[in-house]
């Protein structure tokens, strides 16, 4: 539990690092393309869970001194509840968790660089073992720089595409590129959609809201224990401010890679990377990010394939280190 050493600043972003992966960079930039800044809710509504497991949650585990969900459940109710909730977590994270991560960033690396989609699975294998190494203390240190770099590097494809943007259509500046997104996909700014809306299935307006997507929330932060951990060494005071800097932090998550994505669908709808978005002859949105990244500059590139990169390895070292 790094010794009770990791500071609020470290509890936070290594909260973001441990949840940003490339599902977020390669999944929600696809959605952004496909639905629009609707997917958002998922990150906002994160943001706003936050504050109920730094106000209510965390408390609880820390004057029980619980370290671990399985602990907690053995506490509350008895070890036969412990032991299936630990085999069900160990299955998910192995056969689901994991698998995903490392298929989607060896996709997402392979993509924008020379190294081959095997050679990407075993490079982040590798480079996350090592991080494990030095335990939760190595971790949430290692996890503010990186996500200095998701942040900064992200920041920077957003600069890049809404600059695209508005070249394309002949103004100039990222707000104007703003703008114009907004008018070229102003279906795609929409925050709730109504139910003749084709993708009101992925997302049914406000039911989505206030029914399963708290449930799915107060999970992941409040009971996920690969997330819950990095705040549970800390004292009350320390891991509610961890806690509520990662749900500011939260807040930014769609502008790195939802703004990207619908400036993707706006690039291509007017002629533009016709090719790139095609996987035999069907468009795939999760081609969005890989592309716009082929797009940066060699300096802005390896900054954002730092990011990434970074957001991945975060997200393997955070699972690896989960106590059954």
């Amino acid at each position: 539990m790094a010794e009770g050493s990791l500071t609020w600043w470290a509890i936070g972003a290594s909260l973001i690092a441990s949840n940003i992966s490339a599902e977020h960079f390669i999944g929600m930039s696809g959605s952004g393309f496909a639905l629009g800044l609707a997917i958002s809710t998922y990150e906002w509504m994160a943001a706003a869970t936050l504050i109920i497991v730094a106000v209510f949650i965390i408390p609880v585990y820390l004057k029980n001194k619980i370290f671990t969900m399985p602990q907690f459940l053995a506490q509350r109710y008895n070890n036969t509840v412990s032991t299936i909730m630990a085999v069900i977590w160990l299955l998910v994270y192995v056969f689901v968790n994991l698998t995903s991560i490392i298929y989607l960033g060896a996709l997402a690396i392979s993509s924008i660089s020379t190294i081959s989609f095997e050679w990407s699975i075993v490079g982040l294998v590798i480079f996350s073992l090592f991080v494990t190494l030095g335990g939760m203390k190595v971790i949430g240190y290692t996890d503010v720089i990186q996500v200095f770099f998701l942040v900064l590097g992200g920041l920077a494809t957003t600069y890049l595409a809404t600059n695209l943007v508005s070249d394309h259509f002949g103004a100039k500046g990222v707000t104007a590129g703003f703008h114009l997104l907004e008018s070229k996909a102003e279906d795609h700014f929409h925050m709730i959609f109504k139910k003749d809306n084709p993708n009101y299935m992925d997302l049914p307006g406000l039911t989505v809201l206030v029914g399963g997507m708290w449930i799915v929330n107060l999970n992941y932060w409040g009971c996920n224990q690969y997330i819950t951990q990095r705040a549970l060494g800390a004292n009350l005071k320390t891991a509610r401010g961890g806690i509520l800097f990662a749900a500011f932090l939260k807040l930014l998550i769609p502008i790195i890679v939802v703004i990207p994505g619908i400036t993707m669908f706006v690039m291509h709808e007017n002629g533009m990377f016709q090719q790139e978005m095609l996987d035999n002859g069907i468009i795939k949105p999760d081609h969005s990010y890989p592309t716009l990244m082929n797009l940066l500059p060699d300096g802005l590139k390896g900054l954002a394939f730092a990011a990434l990169t970074a957001a991945i390895v975060a997200s393997l070292a955070g699972k690896a280190m989960e106590p059954i």
